[in-house]
């Protein structure tokens, strides 16, 4: 399906411009396992760094669960519910990853955001925004390097590294567990998840490719022509397509009646 073509109503029209003008004045950001050799640039003026931040008198956020029913591995919710979830690979700019949430949260989406524990230590507010945004917070590891050749100590260290982040800024180790650098998890990746109280861990079944820079028409094609009830679909915060594509994609989940939420509320 090519998206560019499908009518959608002004509002939505209004929406996917004021996205794309704003993303032309942003660049990436995002360390991702798919960004090298994509040349991606940081904003020129960077937002100064806040002073760390803890869970202080927030309530603690929600914590892992698990959901009868469901394998150990993730890849996808309910095929017979119009739900969809978006889910973000925490890392990158915060201008970006502020944008994109805002854009989320006007156009009624809620989101999950799997964070690095690197980034987070580099910008903790970033942890209470998404929270207070009505969105999952997750474990994408600490330092965002491949878990999947890691011996057991290591691999451990990768995930309660961000996990202890996690639980010092919001009281919580988050709601899920994503690996790094793959969209599967190996077994031995998937009981140290469990040993270190992350009873799934979330995969994916629509890889957005935004990570390569295609241009947001490409995104929004890309994503559009897998998503379907119940899909988990992978995208990054810091990288300017996202910005761009993400109104229209928005807009074609409106016209298709699918509801993005978070992906707690997908498996409810």
């Amino acid at each position: 399906m090519n998206v560019s073509d499908t009518p959608v109503h002004r509002r939505s029209a209004l929406r996917a411009g004021a996205g794309a003008a704003l993303a032309a004045g942003l660049a990436a950001g995002c360390g991702d396992r798919e960004t090298a050799g994509t040349g991606a640039k940081t904003l020129t003026h960077p937002a100064p760094k806040k002073p760390a931040a803890s869970a202080g008198a927030h309530a603690p956020a929600p914590a892992p669960r698990r959901f009868p029913g469901q394998p150990v591995q993730i890849g996808h919710g309910p095929r017979d519910r119009a739900r969809v979830a978006l889910t973000f690979h925490g890392q990158g700019d915060p201008a970006i990853a502020r944008t994109v949430l805002a854009e989320a949260e006007r156009a009624g989406a809620r989101v999950t955001v799997l964070a690095v524990g690197g980034w987070l230590d580099e910008h903790p507010e970033m942890a209470r925004r998404i929270l207070d945004g009505g969105h999952d917070l997750g474990n994408h590891t600490q330092r965002h390097i491949d878990i999947s050749s890691m011996d057991e100590a290591q691999a451990y260290a990768e995930i309660t590294g961000c996990a202890q982040r996690l639980r010092r800024l919001t009281g919580s180790i988050g709601t899920w567990f994503r690996p790094s650098r793959t969209q599967y998890a190996t077994p031995l990746v998937q009981r140290l998840a469990a040993r270190a109280g992350y009873p799934h861990v979330l995969s994916y079944d629509v890889d957005s490719l935004d990570f390569t820079s295609p241009g947001a028409a490409a995104v929004t094609r890309k994503v559009a022509g897998e998503i379907r009830n119940g899909s988990v679909v992978s995208m990054h915060f810091g990288y300017a397509d996202t910005v761009a594509a993400l109104p229209l994609l928005l807009a074609e989940l409106d016209r298709r009646q699918l509801r993005a939420v978070t992906t707690t509320e997908l498996l409810t």
